[in-house]
């Protein structure tokens, strides 16, 4: 059963490494983006990802992962912004039978799942102080301990996260601890809007017409050039996801 789960978990790693989730872009602002990730990726260092919604925030972080010494082990997401407070540390910790209603068995937390691999904590500006101070405190350690449970358990991850958050509502430290935010953002990566990199949308388009065009039985070979026009001068309030 063992070695049955251990070529399951592999494949399993391998799956959701070889997805193509191309980065599209060949602007000035994309390829500085680019050489960030290049620098940063073989490094262990913790990466924090700016971006507004729809900008490729999580295809920056598959990357730093893909060109990383981890690359061969998990790469576990998780919205932040998602978990109810109540399982928070369930959720991320773990928990073990009895140690809440409704805790039916043993459960590994989303740190230790990826242990030896890459944690991408999304939407990170979301997490209230008080579960902040909670976070901080594991990752200090480096060891994590269960709900229900007296024996901390030491990790290796490596942690990549990202927000919405303008930068400079990230640094009040009414929303967010600055010693968690000097801790995540060993290299910070800024994401740019669709509309400050407008040379790739061109580029984009025909990913996505080659993308779709093979799924569909009505094909869009080209775009009119009043439509390429429309599109170039519109301002993409939801970024790529829009497009």
């Amino acid at each position: 059963e063992t070695e049955a789960l251990r070529q399951t978990n592999q494949a399993l790693i391998r799956e959701a490494t070889s997805v193509n989730r191309t980065i599209i872009g060949e602007s000035s602002k994309i390829r500085e983006v680019l050489n960030i990730v290049d620098r940063a990726a073989p490094t262990d260092a913790n990466v924090l990802i700016l971006g507004e919604n729809g900008s490729g925030k999580e295809l920056i972080a598959r990357e730093v992962h893909r060109q990383s010494r981890r690359a061969a082990q998990v790469f576990l997401s998780i919205d932040m912004g998602s978990i109810s407070e109540s399982l928070f540390e369930s959720e991320l910790f773990g928990h073990r039978k009895g140690s809440f209603t409704g805790a039916s068995e043993d459960r590994i937390g989303r740190i230790m799942a990826a242990n030896h691999g890459t944690l991408f904590l999304d939407e990170i500006g979301n997490l209230p102080l008080h579960l902040q101070a909670k976070l901080l405190s594991v990752l200090e350690q480096r060891e994590v301990t269960a709900v229900g449970s007296h024996t901390s358990q030491p990790f290796d991850v490596r942690i990549v996260a990202a927000t919405n958050v303008p930068a400079s509502e990230l640094r009040d430290p009414n929303r967010f601890r600055p010693d968690l935010l000097f801790r995540l953002n060993t290299v910070e990566i800024v994401v740019p809007p669709l509309r400050e990199r407008k040379e790739d949308i061109c580029l984009l388009i025909n990913h996505f017409l080659e993308k779709f065009n093979t799924k569909r039985e009505n094909k869009v070979m080209n775009v009119s050039p009043d439509t390429l026009d429309v599109l170039l001068r519109y301002n993409w309030p939801g970024n790529v996801i829009q497009l």
